[in-house]
């Protein structure tokens, strides 16, 4: 039986992880450790200073789960070496309460930082958001409502159990737009362009607004974010955790460094 774990940044008492861990049992044993509160935009950061706690839990359905008071990627790496004997055969991120789209979100999204530390030790990782359209509060998302799109979830972990992930591809990041029909979907690359000015003004600082789709600066046909925010299709973007190293573009330092 394959092992699934699951992981998020909303918190282990989030309807999100509840609503994914109802669909994937039928597809292996279900591990889940996730953040004992809200951890979102930490990225794949690591608790760095003062110890990360690990207890034994339950969800709001009574199902056993771990809690940490570290970040998804720590709740990654603690269940790898301390909770599991072997590595699980598919980690599955969300279902996160808000759009992770653009590399912006790839680089910060706790839900897509889990998947990142999974990918990099070589475990297949998927990667689920739901797509709101405004600012709303997350209590007010229910089970219901978060139905299809963990449905969607489970059968692209199906495909993922049974045939292994796509070659090339190290994480599959689901983006289903809010009430979308399920059954519309894109292949999708991910956008290039930054946040505009997500800030407002609080006291005497600034918070962040949110993540949601309004907030996403408009990108061309075929980006993961025109696919959800204009079309109102379900995104699926193939990641590769591989960088680019142009090594002969700094011949030229090299040379400088020795004076040649």
């Amino acid at each position: 039986m394959p092992t699934i774990l699951l992981i998020n940044d909303d918190g282990i008492r989030s309807f999100g992880l509840l609503s994914l861990r109802n669909r994937m049992e039928r597809l292996g044993k279900v591990v889940i450790v996730a953040p004992k509160d809200e951890r979102s935009g930490i990225g794949k950061a690591l608790t760095a200073s003062g110890s990360v706690k690990l207890t034994e839990t339950r969800l709001k359905d009574g199902f056993g789960a771990y809690a940490v008071t570290g970040t998804p990627a720590d709740a990654f790496l603690l269940a790898l070496n301390k909770i599991l004997k072997r590595p699980p055969d598919l980690l599955v991120a969300g279902i996160n309460l808000g759009p992770n789209l653009g590399v912006e979100d790839l680089l910060n999204s706790g839900t897509l930082g889990a998947a990142l530390e999974a990918a990099l030790h070589g475990v297949p990782a998927i990667a689920v958001s739901y797509c709101m359209r405004e600012v709303t509060g997350r209590e007010e998302v229910t089970l219901e409502e978060l139905g299809p799109t963990a449905l969607l979830a489970r059968r692209v972990a199906e495909y993922v159990l049974e045939r292994g992930m796509p070659p090339g591809v190290g994480i599959i990041s689901i983006n289903v737009p809010e009430k979308a029909d399920t059954r519309r979907v894109k292949v999708t690359r991910l956008s290039y362009k930054g946040y505009g000015d997500i800030h407002k003004k609080q006291g005497n600082g600034y918070s962040l607004m949110g993540w949601t789709l309004a907030g996403y600066p408009d990108d061309a046909p075929g980006t993961d974010v025109y696919t959800v925010k204009k079309e109102n299709c379900v995104s699926l973007t193939p990641i590769k955790i591989r960088f680019y190293h142009n090594k002969r573009a700094l011949e030229g330092i090299k040379n400088h460094i020795l004076g040649v």
